[in-house]
C-alpha cells in the first residue's frame, strides 16, 4: 500500500470505530483543514488529525510521524503541528485494529516520531501506553483548548 492509500484506511478505520462507540462523526470536504474528522460532541466541534503507525523489525515497534507533510511538487516539507491545528491525534496500528488516543497537548511534545510498544517483553513502556485505547478522553472534557 502507498502512504495516500494507508491514510484512507486509517481514517475509514477510526471513522468506524467512533461510528460503533456512538461518537457523531464530520468529515471536512477536501484536505485543506489541519484536521480529517470532526466529532459533534453536545454541539462542541472535536477536531481530530488521523495518523496511521508502521512497523518498525528492527526495534520491534511502531513508528508514526508527528508532523504534518507537504508536498510542493519537487520537495517534500514536514513541519510540526501546533495546538490550533486539531484537538485530539488517532493513531491507528492497521495489523493489530488498534487505536491510540492522544491529546493535542501530549502529540504536541513529540518532535517528528512517537513510538508506540505493543509488546509486553519491554522494561520500560514509552509514555504513549497510557493513550491504548482511550477512546473515554474524547467524551470526558480532556479538551486542550
Amino acid at each position: 500500500m502507498d502512504t495516500k492509500l494507508k491514510a484512507d484506511v486509517a481514517e475509514s478505520a477510526v471513522q468506524t470505530e467512533l461510528l460503533k462507540r456512538g461518537f457523531r462523526v464530520l468529515q471536512p470536504v477536501g484536505d485543506r483543514l489541519p484536521y480529517d474528522l470532526g466529532v459533534d460532541l453536545l454541539g462542541k466541534l472535536i477536531r481530530i488529525q488521523v495518523k496511521s503507525a508502521w512497523y518498525n523489525k528492527k526495534d520491534a515497534c511502531y513508528v508514526v510521524d508527528a508532523r504534518r507533510t507537504k508536498t510542493n511538487r519537487r520537495r517534500m516539507l514536514r513541519q510540526r503541528y501546533n495546538a490550533d491545528d486539531f484537538d485530539f491525534a488517532i493513531i491507528y496500528l492497521a495489523d493489530r485494529h488498534v487505536f491510540y488516543v492522544l491529546p493535542i497537548s501530549e502529540f504536541a511534545r513529540y518532535g517528528s516520531t512517537i513510538t508506540l510498544v505493543e509488546s509486553d517483553k519491554r522494561q520500560r513502556r514509552p509514555r504513549s501506553a497510557e493513550y491504548r485505547e482511550r477512546w473515554d478522553l474524547l467524551s470526558n472534557g480532556s479538551l486542550s483548548r
